[in-house]
Formats: C-alpha cells, structure tokens, sequence
C-alpha cells in the first residue's frame, strides 16, 4: 500500500492503518522531510486557527501551551505524532511523485527520480494546501530583488530595514504583515480583494491550567466544548444569513471601527460581502500593523501592473521601489487538487474526470480508479472547526473500503458511477444554500466552473455519520485471480 504525503492525513491514515494491523505500506514525501503544512511554512507569525486542543488527531492528545499553537509548536506536536508511530522508517524521503497508473493488479507510482512504487492501495494525502500560486505578473524575471511564496520562506533573507511588498490579503498574509512590519523600513501590501477580520480569542495556558490539561478527561472535555461552539457556526453558514449577519459581521465592523482609525483605510478593509464567504481571518494584530505609518494599503484599483528591475509599477502609474516581495498568493486548492497525473482503469485521466469540476463520492472515492482514495478531497473543507476531524471521518469509510477487499480476498473496489453521481448531486444542491454559493463573493473555495469544491455543505457531524455507514451496493469489489499483498 502505498501513501502519498506525509501530512496530517498521511500521518492519520498511517495511524488508522496500523491499527487494524495493516503494517506492509510506505509513505511518499516529495521534500527532505516530514510533516506537511506545518513543517513546511515556516513564515514569520504563521500560526493555526482552530483551537489546537481541537486542531489534533483525536488518539493523540497534546500539552499545547496556548489556545491557537503557533507554528513552532505545530511542528514539535508532528514530531512527536510520526516518531511515536515510528512513521519515519516507513516513509520515502525526496519521493516527488509525477504520476501514477492502475495496471489492472496494483498502482504503479512513478517519482521524479525515475523509481517506481508498487502498491495494491493507493491513498492520495497530499492536502488541498500544497501547491503554491505565484500570478505570472508582467516583468516579474525582471526583479533583482528577493522573491519567495510564503509556503517557501527564505529564511536567509534579512527584512530588517527593508523596502518589502506583500502580494495577498489572506489568511498567511495576515499573520505575516503583523510579524514583518515593525521591522522593515515600509511595507506596501497589495489586496486583491478584502476580508472580514474577527478578533483572534487566543490566550496563554497557564502552568496550572496546563497541568489540568494533562488529564485524558480533562482534555476530552475542552475539546468536546470547543467541538460544539464551533459547531454552531453552521448554523450561520447555511442556515440563517441573518444570523451570521447579525452576531459575526457587526463584531467584524466593530472591530474595524475599533484599530482602524483612517476612514480612507477602513473603506478599503471592509468588504462588501456577506461574512462567512470568504476564509475569515482571526487577528487582533493585522489592522494596528496596516495602519502603521510605515504600512501602505494598495487595494484593487492601485495594485500592481508590472515588474521591473527595482520594484513595480501600479495600475495609477506610481513607481515603488522594492528590495523584497513576498507572494501570500495562496494555492491551486480545487481545480489543481492533485497536481500528478493519475490514471485509473483503461488508461482514463484523472485530470480529464475533474475536467469540468473535482468530484468525489464522500470527497474520497472516483469510479474508475479502484483502490484508490483521496483524503482531503473535493467537498471535504470545513470552514468552521478542524480539517483533522474531517480526515478521521473519512478513515472509517477508508478502512471498511480496503478491510472489504481484504477480507473477501478481492482485488479492488471502487465506487459505482451512479453512487458518485447522486452524491455529488446532492452535496452541490445543498451547497445552493450555503453563504460560499451566494454570499457575493468569489473565493478559492470555487473552481474554475463556478462550483464550490472546498467545502462540505453542512455540519461536519453530518459527513462522519455519512462515513460511518458503509454502503456495499455502491461499489463494485472485483474478484481476486490470486491473492496479492496490501
């Protein structure tokens, strides 16, 4: 068997697979080491926002140290996860898979370095979040100065002093901003587009809390807290605009009123959207930094229209002189949601399947392609509690998927067209409802068609009780000829 990506959902999957005593699989890492997101973006500020005592794999509870862990703390807690597991000697280091094929028995993984994997199963774990989007902006091989995405910081770059740009208004570019400015000597942050902005209700766990924090109970318990106020949000999202209109965007425009001071800035960080459209930022830091006297705010209608050696050009014909610019451009999270190509029985594309939209039957299975499932897939978003308890859902219909095959003594298994299709169906009638479908925004979370695909539509208790219940009539299991190894 054989994992791609050693993130979280490569980690959960490898955990769920070892304890059903599943040990004869491999992890394919693309970089030089484990981990995923958390390991990988190392941007200054760069921190979770869901509660981290949520914001963790069920089995492996944590002593965080406060409520929203920062990015240190994240990859000490991964750390911890893999070699307690002992994942690192089941994982492929510098493994950059470039394709991967059924041949009728097994999938064959092809990696940059021209090796090739074999596994019956194949579990695409690479996450939504992976690959990164620069905009191919006119001049940009034409900077001198230092360019880098935030998913690639470049840590050898000294910004102290510093003429640095800030592509992007996003979520990493809001934790950025705060940490950068006070350091560089002015700091121009390029929005393409606003977001609404919550205060960040963060806090430092004190040595007795933390010592309380140690008790399986008591961990359970906060979790489980956390868990169901989150929960509520849902409420808002689908269910009621007035709701969210009311109690989340008047504490958003609150918060405005509040750390903007300049009327000219406050009309160009407030949107013009129903909250809850776009990701909502968490941060009590990012207005006080964007009103700092060495911070200047270029919104839409003065954003960047070309490069050239020293800095840029904008759409009002100004001249900024630039030493850095740092790219918080996000990633190619729906339409490039696996960006290897993937190619299931007779030959068929994977690419060519999602060509109008990324589909999946639970967000993990695609007829066509048997033994093979997706974490994280498409529809499988949360936007309102931890993208974790979604991966754990996914593994129960995972494991009762592969524990079919093996258990019959099959070859393969794979989703019925018509299940997929009538899932799919209803996961995009009910996303009609949502505040991602008609809040007045366009937002990542949408493809290329229109459709949103990053989000679940809809309690994330819903999609575990959707999960759980394993329908065989919806999947054809094909007979073994011999019995092949996992």
């Amino acid at each position: 068997m054989l994992i791609i990506g050693s993130g979280f959902g490569g980690q959960v999957t490898a955990i769920n697979l070892l304890r059903r005593g599943i040990t004869d699989f491999r992890i394919l890492e693309r970089r030089d080491f484990m981990g995923g997101t958390w390991c990988q973006n190392s941007y200054p500020g760069a921190a979770v926002d869901v509660p981290s005592p949520l914001y963790s794999i069920a089995s492996e509870p944590y002593p965080w140290t406060r409520m929203y862990a920062e990015q240190a703390e994240l990859r000490a807690y991964t750390d911890h996860v893999v070699d307690k597991h002992r994942l690192r000697e089941r994982t492929v280091l510098g493994a950059e898979v470039v394709g991967a094929d059924w041949d009728g028995e097994a999938w064959c993984v092809r990696t940059a370095d021209g090796t090739l994997h074999r596994g019956r199963f194949l579990v695409n774990a690479t996450g939504p979040l992976s690959t990164p989007v620069v905009p191919d902006f006119p001049g940009l091989d034409d900077f001198t100065g230092a360019r880098f995405h935030t998913n690639g910081w470049d840590h050898d770059v000294d910004l102290a002093g510093k003429r640095v740009a800030v592509v992007g208004s996003g979520a990493s570019a809001a934790q950025v901003i705060p940490a950068i400015q006070p350091e560089v000597a002015h700091l121009h942050v390029f929005q393409r587009s606003r977001h609404w902005v919550l205060p960040r209700p963060d806090r430092v766990f004190s040595p007795l809390q933390r010592r309380v924090l140690r008790l399986r109970p008591a961990q359970r318990a906060l979790r489980t807290a956390i868990y169901w106020k989150l929960e509520t949000r849902v409420v808002g999202f689908k269910h009621s605009r007035r709701l969210l209109k009311v109690l989340a965007q008047r504490e958003a425009l609150r918060h405005i009123e509040a750390q903007v001071p300049d009327p000219q800035l406050r009309a160009k960080v407030t949107p013009d959207y129903t909250i809850g459209c776009k990701r909502i930022i968490l941060s009590d830091t990012l207005y006080p930094a964007l009103s700092a006297p060495n911070s200047t705010l270029h919104d839409r209608h003065d954003g960047i229209e070309r490069f050239d050696a020293t800095g840029v050009v904008t759409a009002s014909g100004e001249h900024l002189d630039l030493d850095v610019v740092v790219f918080s451009t996000g990633y190619d999270a729906t339409d490039g949601l696996i960006s290897h190509d993937v190619r299931g029985r007779d030959g068929a594309r994977l690419a060519d399947v999602w060509h109008d939209f990324p589909r999946a039957y639970l967000g993990t299975s695609v007829p066509g392609f048997p033994n093979f499932f997706v974490v994280t897939g498409p529809n499988t978003g949360i936007g309102h509690t931890s993208a974790i308890f979604v991966i754990e859902s996914q593994m129960h219909y995972l494991l009762r998927a592969i524990g079919t095959v093996l258990d019959a003594g099959a070859a393969s298994i794979e989703v019925t067209p018509e299940a997929e299709e009538a899932y799919t169906s209803m996961i995009h009638r009910e996303m009609e409802r949502t505040v991602w479908h008609d809040g007045g925004c366009t937002s990542w979370y949408q493809s290329r068609s229109g459709k949103v695909v990053a989000m679940f539509p809809g309690f994330s208790f819903s999609f575990r009780r959707l999960a759980r219940r394993f329908r065989p009539e919806h999947h054809v299991i094909t007979p073994a000829r011999e019995r092949i190894p996992a």
